[in-house]
């Protein structure tokens, strides 16, 4: 295992994760993060599963090779598509964790007379129904809705974001069947939170849009505390590579840790 400074390294497809990466960086001030955002192969929510493990395992490589304890897969598709053979691959070398579990268990431990849960994320998240097995796992009497949003990650990542046409597409997808009804809804993409608001908005805040953000850095937090795995010392700079350049990455990370970072491009399939 790596020592307990060692930094925590996580990846999504381009800035989605960066939600994870912030609500870590204000839970978690003292820890180190290396993110890597793969804007190379974005969307990954409409690539094969083989082509997921494919791309996770090489950015696996990448961020053991920075020393990282803890690899968070902080991206719904990778999580739902290619956790256990990271898992499998990493081995005993640093902890991997995903974006799932800790929502779903969060979700199941505080049910409070919920009956019925929402999930939209991307057509390979909900095509693998990850979420609504490991939830009915846990909590059969619960029923639960999914909705493929594909368009909602080119959206984002073009900057379509608090605009007519971001309204536009949100009311699209959301006035559909599947969510008629719903008291809870999982943003099952990590780039979600990001118009968490414009889709509260929508539902005329009577529905619960979950922050999984900061769901999941809270579980990293627990898990850290627990296994003796906090840094004991003040935390480095924060390390963002992506695999190729998009402006409105720089954007948005600059905007959630409203400072001015680094953004190095480092194409690791080359």
């Amino acid at each position: 295992m790596m020592a307990k400074h060692s930094p925590i390294g996580l990846f999504d497809s381009g800035v989605g994760g960066l939600t994870v990466a912030n609500a870590l960086h204000n839970i978690l001030p003292s820890e180190q993060l290396v993110y890597f955002g793969d804007t190379a192969h974005l969307p990954y929510g409409d690539k094969s599963k083989e082509a997921i493990v494919e791309y996770s395992l090489g950015i696996t490589d990448f961020l053991l090779a920075q020393k990282c304890k803890v690899i968070l897969i902080a991206c719904n598709t990778a999580s739902a598509n290619a956790y256990e053979e990271v898992r499998a691959h990493v081995g005993a070398r640093a902890v991997v964790m995903n974006v799932i579990d800790p929502v779903v268990n969060q979700v199941c431990a505080e049910e409070n007379g919920t009956r019925t849960i929402g999930i939209i994320g991307t057509k390979a998240t909900i095509d693998s129904g990850t979420y609504e097995k490991k939830i009915l796992e846990i909590t059969p009497r619960l029923q639960v809705s999914s909705l493929a949003t594909p368009l909602f990650v080119p959206m984002i990542e073009e900057g379509f974001v608090f605009d007519d046409i971001s309204n536009a597409i949100i009311r699209s997808y959301l006035s559909r069947r599947e969510l008629v009804g719903i008291e809870s809804l999982i943003l099952g993409c990590t780039h979600y939170p990001i118009i968490r608001n414009q889709i509260s908005r929508f539902f005329d805040f009577n529905v619960n849009v979950l922050d999984t953000a900061q769901i999941v850095a809270l579980a990293v937090q627990k898990f850290l505390s627990e296994n003796d795995m906090l840094s004991g010392q003040p935390a480095g700079d924060n390390l963002f590579f992506v695999s190729d350049h998009t402006p409105y990455f720089e954007v948005i990370a600059n905007m959630f840790f409203n400072e001015k970072i680094h953004l190095e491009k480092n194409n690791i399939w080359k």
